[in-house]
């Protein structure tokens, strides 16, 4: 690909991580670029990809983040938890529609298993394809309202019983963020914005598209460029847009130690990191409250990684050396794709 980088070098001493991101955008084949890191606090971000670069320098517009918007739906769980405004045992339906007759599977289902992905419920509802499949490469989340993520929860029956298996759940995710709206008495984007972007700074994270020429354009494998996403009913499982220096931020934020001005969120910070559950094969695989989490040579790792119809996102962090990693790209992910491959080298294989 034809690369148009520039660097920033926070500080002396980064120089070394500027090289190996630009060592690690060659691999990846992109429009635009981002791969940002962090190290104790000191951030060096890489920008480059095919495209012509915009007026909008690439670290400094919104891009999708698509299922990497998870992690804040859980840090909002986890905060909401700390306040004592609801708790992970509670059952997701009695908030949700009290008194509604559902499924005893549905009936046991809690705030914790909708965020873990242990709810029984399947990756999407039954009847949200035959909308979706016709513009599957345009629209195929924004004709399936909130009222219907709802509906259809009530009336599932659930394929497993909930807490006995993990199944990848964009479904379960979206039915918690309605959970806790309807549990607050307040809009799912607005109570994000209250709990957690708000406190942590996040000014450039919101959950729709932003001002004309804000955003990152997504593109489909051949560049062609795909319009904005619309989630529909599914805005708490994919709905997060951000600049790379504010997932920079978000993911220094969990970095941290516990800040005495504000107690709920630093336990809500602690309570994501802690791994909670294993899966797969003798149970190789471990993951927090919202966190995938690997071990590797400098520590464990957390992450997550996201995709929309045209764009890519990768957060991920690694507690005991204060590293950070977060990377962008606006290009559809694709079988031969080595994005996340490239992001999450850069977390694990760097001292």
């Amino acid at each position: 690909m034809t690369d148009v980088t520039a660097a920033r070098v926070d500080a002396p001493g980064s120089a070394a991580t500027a090289r190996l991101l630009a060592e690690a955008a060659s691999a990846v084949d992109a429009p635009d670029l981002v791969l940002a890191v962090s190290r104790n606090g000191v951030r060096t971000v890489h920008t480059g990809g095919s495209a012509e670069p915009g007026p909008v320098p690439r670290e400094l517009m919104g891009y999708e983040l698509g299922s990497a918007s998870k992690p804040y739906a859980g840090l909002l769980l986890a905060r909401l938890v700390a306040q004592g405004r609801v708790r992970y045992a509670d059952r997701a339906a009695d908030l949700l529609a009290p008194g509604f007759p559902v499924h005893p599977a549905v009936r046991r289902i809690t705030l914790r298993h909708l965020l873990t992905h242990t709810s029984g419920l399947p990756g999407l509802p039954a009847d949200f394809y035959p909308q979706a499949v016709p513009r599957w490469s345009t629209d195929p989340y924004g004709g399936y309202p909130a009222d219907r993520v709802v509906r259809a929860f009530l009336r599932a029956r659930p394929r497993h019983r909930p807490g006995t298996r993990w199944h990848y759940s964009n479904f379960a995710v979206s039915v918690l963020g309605h959970t806790l709206a309807a549990a607050t008495g307040t809009p799912w984007e607005v109570l994000l914005h209250q709990q957690v972007l708000a406190p942590l700074g996040l000014d450039a994270t919101r959950v729709r598209p932003g001002p004309e020429g804000a955003d990152a354009v997504g593109h489909r494998r051949d560049g062609t460029p795909v319009p904005a996403l619309d989630t529909g009913g599914f805005t708490a499982a994919g709905a997060v847009r951000a600049t790379p220096l504010d997932l920079l931020t978000f993911l220094e934020a969990h970095l941290d130690g516990p800040d005495p001005r504000d107690p709920t969120l630093s336990a809500a910070l602690a309570d994501v990191r802690r791994p909670l559950l294993r899966r797969g094969r003798r149970h190789a695989h471990t993951h927090t409250l919202t966190w995938f989490h690997h071990p590797s040579p400098y520590g464990p790792v957390l992450f997550h990684a996201g995709a929309t119809l045209g764009q890519q996102a990768f957060l991920g962090f690694r507690p005991d050396t204060g590293l950070a990693v977060a990377a962008t790209a606006t290009r559809r992910v694709h079988r031969a794709d080595t994005f996340v491959a490239t992001a999450y080298g850069l977390l694990t294989e760097s001292p």
